[in-house]
């Protein structure tokens, strides 16, 4: 109960939380996926891309993004730049390697009858490429949005003046559980509905595996 009413009583401050989070993590989360797709795509079909980049890809990949936290606050003008980095550089790395894979993964007869129909790398990449590997992609967004929040949270305990990980913190430095545990809570809920819009954006992308 006093957790509940901690919630209550906190609730316009955590929507004003979530909206100064989400000025961060909508941008960085948006261009992860953007250059993530289009790099991925363009690396599992060009087999020159693919034997220059993957050797820093599996160097690079597996570094936790949580190490370049205090480099990027350093290094950029503003902490909204900053975290938005840190969260790009997360969900960069699983969109990127689940959409060369899938592009990997294309039958060859896909490849044949595109060869036959005279496609252009273009037409191709978009008609048959991007449709086959979908599957693989929101697997990697799913991955990557997860990170997103992760890398966002740890990021506002640094350096942020709002936000739900600030949020989190500030009550934590106070002493206040019960508004510090609502706020984990909240942030749960949010991660979980973001979680559900992005699985029914795939079933309704994804429609012909029902």
């Amino acid at each position: 109960m006093v957790t509940w009413k901690a919630l209550l009583d906190s609730l316009p401050e955590l929507l004003r939380g979530t909206l100064s989070s989400l000025e961060i993590l909508v941008p960085a989360l948006s261009l992860a996926i953007v250059l993530g797709i289009g790099w991925g795509l363009l690396a599992g079909t060009t087999p020159v891309l693919q034997r220059m980049f993957s050797p820093f890809a599996r160097f690079a990949s597996p570094i936790p993004p949580t190490i370049y936290i205090p480099y990027a606050i350093a290094l950029m003008p503003t902490f909204r730049m900053s975290a938005g980095l840190v969260i790009f550089i997360g969900v960069f790395w699983p969109i990127f390697l689940n959409t060369a894979n899938g592009a990997l993964s294309l039958p060859q007869r896909y490849r044949d009858n595109a060869r036959i129909l005279g496609l252009k790398k273009p037409e191709y990449l978009l008609r048959i490429v991007l449709p086959a590997s979908l599957s693989h992609i929101f697997s990697g967004i799913s991955v990557g949005l997860v990170f997103a929040f992760i890398m966002l949270t740890v990021a506002e305990l640094f350096g942020a003046s709002s936000g739900l990980g600030r949020f989190v913190q500030l009550y934590a430095d106070y002493a206040d559980y019960p508004r510090m545990v609502a706020g984990i809570l909240y942030t749960g809920v949010v991660v979980f509905l973001s979680m559900e819009l992005l699985e029914r954006i795939k079933k309704r992308a994804l429609f012909w595996q029902k």
